[in-house]
């Protein structure tokens, strides 16, 4: 008989603690999924995979919390036009287009419902929804802080702005826009 309820009570535990690994790999794929490249180098830069998970979790509900917009296709159109316009400027002044091109995504993001505090809460929140296109924007970020100096040649500047308009594109379109728009 004695045997029999320690026999139970190891099943009940081994079986509790294989729901809790799976239920743990079930959310570290949803984490890997949403964040894709931002997980990894979340991980890498944190002194735990659990300190990273949680900080990516932390993020997510911020972000769930914020009121990103859809944009309505005219605005969309605007927007795009507007980055148009940008494009033309770097011919006469890379560095100045440049400039704009970082301006106009952080008018983007703020119209979206992003808030526009400060580079690196930027980050942490397009991480969610755009943490494909994040390092596009981390590196025009990093061209564009050294714009002016004699270390940007005009390749670079290019490189910026092609890096530029992968955020845009991807924050100018949206699995979410707006209802009744057949612009996808």
């Amino acid at each position: 008989m004695m045997w029999t309820i320690i026999t139970i009570v190891a099943v009940v535990i081994i079986i509790a603690l294989i729901a809790l690994a799976v239920r743990a790999m079930v959310r570290r794929r949803r984490l890997q999924q949403r964040f894709g490249p931002e997980y990894d180098r979340t991980v890498e830069s944190k002194e735990s995979r659990r300190e990273a998970e949680r900080d990516l979790r932390e993020r997510q509900e911020r972000h769930d919390s914020l009121e990103i917009r859809p944009l309505p296709a005219a605005v969309r159109d605007r927007y795009a036009r507007d980055w148009a316009g940008v494009q033309e400027h770097f011919v006469d002044d890379p560095d100045q287009a440049v400039g704009e091109a970082d301006r106009l995504v952080t008018v983007l993001m703020s119209e979206r419902g992003y808030p526009t505090e400060g580079y690196e809460q930027q980050k942490r929140d397009l991480s969610v929804e755009h943490a494909r296109t994040l390092d596009h924007y981390r590196v025009a970020h990093d061209i564009n802080q050294r714009v002016g100096g004699r270390d940007t040649s005009t390749e670079e500047l290019r490189s910026a702005m092609v890096h530029y308009r992968a955020m845009f594109e991807d924050l100018l379109k949206s699995d979410n826009d707006a209802p009744g728009d057949d612009r996808r």
